[in-house]
């Protein structure tokens, strides 16, 4: 037989990012996955990725000795999941009907078309990149002038890291912050959402910090899912009062 009939007989299954098909090469273990992610997912552990399988957002194959198997979609697709958490705050549920969308061939709205995991990094959106950049991609990527930026740091919306990097958060943030700046809203502007986002984290707190310290050896991996449900909730609940109270104040 040749390679190219070979090809053609293995399964193939969908990519989360593209919904190409792909051959189902699976050849990694669990630990080999983890390696591949962690320098994106620091805090990506083996609790977590079996909690994503219990709770049907990714698949991997069984090996005849029981052992779990993932190939490079497997990859992907636990690249967007981690990265939909942590850069959209979205939950779970919203994450399994952008995956069942993206396995239909359908466009996700808000959501980058990636790369495979071995091809050219993708845009922050869809997690295909370094967890820190330096102030000048910042600036780059958010499509701001350094004087914005300037203003955002000294407004405390931008926090640099002790080596002057920014993470993912910061990112969006910037990214937020230069969409805004389009109405006409600028940094000085931003102070209460700054001021509200460290009422909220001074609240939440209190119910992730123990889930972490007392949870075992998977307390870390359940709080940090909890930091991500609890954001993405509170996030919607801004949306709504912004939404109503524009609505009230237009009469409409």
């Amino acid at each position: 037989m040749t390679a190219e009939a070979a090809a053609r007989g293995r399964p193939r299954e969908q990519t989360a990012t593209t919904g190409a098909t792909a051959p189902v090469v699976a050849t990694m273990s669990i630990g080999e996955v983890l390696s591949r992610l962690r320098p994106q997912f620091p805090d990506v552990t083996i609790s977590k990725l079996r909690f994503l399988e219990a709770e049907g957002l990714i698949e991997p194959h069984r090996a005849p000795s029981g052992y779990r198997k993932y190939s490079v979609a497997h990859l992907d697709r636990l690249r967007f999941i981690l990265s939909a958490q942590r850069d959209r705050y979205l939950p779970l549920r919203v994450i399994r009907e952008q995956l069942a969308a993206l396995d239909r061939g359908e466009r996700v709205v808000g959501v980058s078309v990636a790369q495979p995991s071995d091809g050219p990094a993708a845009d922050v959106s869809a997690g295909a990149v370094e967890v820190r950049v330096s102030r000048a991609e910042l600036t780059e990527r958010a499509g701001l002038d350094a004087e914005s930026v300037t203003a955002l740091i000294e407004y405390g919306l931008l926090v640099p890291g002790s080596d002057g990097s920014f993470d993912a958060e910061a990112l969006a943030v910037a990214r937020a912050a230069a969409q805004l700046a389009a109405y006409g809203i600028g940094a000085r502007h931003l102070r209460a959402s700054r001021a509200a986002a460290d009422r909220e984290v001074g609240l939440l707190e209190q119910i992730v910090t123990p889930i972490a310290r007392h949870g075992g050896p998977g307390g870390r991996a359940q709080a940090l899912e909890t930091v991500h449900e609890l954001a993405a909730l509170t996030a919607q609940l801004h949306a709504a009062l912004v939404r109503a109270g524009l609505r009230r104040g237009l009469g409409v």
